[in-house]
């Protein structure tokens, strides 16, 4: 189970330039549990991870704040 106190490891400068002082001040974190299982892998874990980064796209800078995996633009 998850620390109920872990919120990601997202750079704070990135996140700062989003808001401004005043709403920096007073804002609300709200968290959505994706996907729970027992007896899975770190490695599955860290799978699923990724899937959900791209399904979201939460990489592209202009949905979030993952950096890694690298976003891609789909030229399709």
């Amino acid at each position: 189970m998850a620390s109920i106190n872990y919120f990601g490891s997202a750079d704070s400068k990135i996140i700062a330039k989003d808001f401004t002082r005043e709403q920096r001040r007073d804002f609300t974190i709200r968290k959505e549990i994706l996907f729970e299982a027992e007896n899975i892998t770190d490695q599955e874990i860290n799978q699923m991870e990724v899937e959900f980064i791209k399904q979201y796209q939460s990489n592209n800078p202009s949905n979030g704040y993952n950096q890694w995996p690298k976003f891609k633009e789909n030229t399709k």
